[in-house]
C-alpha cells in the first residue's frame, strides 16, 4: 500500500508527501519502503521521492539516521532494496554538504 503511494503516478505530491512522511518515521522498515519505490521508479518520479527524503532531512525538527537505516539495508536479501538504499545514501550526502 505504501509503495503505491510512493509511487502514484497520479499525484506526485502524494508521492513526496510518502517519502517526507517515512523518511520522518526514520526506521530500517521506512527506508525500506523507499528504497524499493526507489528501485522501480523512472526518472521523474525517483526526482520526487527524494524532494520527500530531503524536505524531511532538512526540515526544522530533524529525522533520525536515514544513511544509518540504508547501511543496514545494503545487507538486504533483495537486490532492488539494496539498489534503492545506494540511492537515498546519495541524497543523504547532498544534504550534509
Amino acid at each position: 500500500m505504501l509503495v503505491g503511494l510512493l509511487l502514484d503516478v497520479e499525484d506526485t505530491a502524494v508521492t513526496r508527501q510518502t517519502a517526507e512522511a517515512l523518511t520522518r518515521v526514520g526506521t530500517v522498515a521506512a527506508a525500506r519502503l523507499i528504497a524499493l519505490a526507489v528501485a522501480e521508479a523512472d526518472g521523474d518520479h525517483a526526482d520526487w521521492l527524494q524532494t520527500g527524503v530531503h524536505d524531511a532531512l532538512v526540515g526544522p525538527d530533524g529525522v533520525p539516521d536515514v544513511a544509518a537505516a540504508c547501511g543496514q539495508l545494503a545487507k538486504d536479501q533483495e537486490e532492488a532494496v539494496r539498489r534503492g538504499a545506494v540511492e537515498i545514501s546519495k541524497w543523504t550526502d547532498d544534504t550534509r554538504h
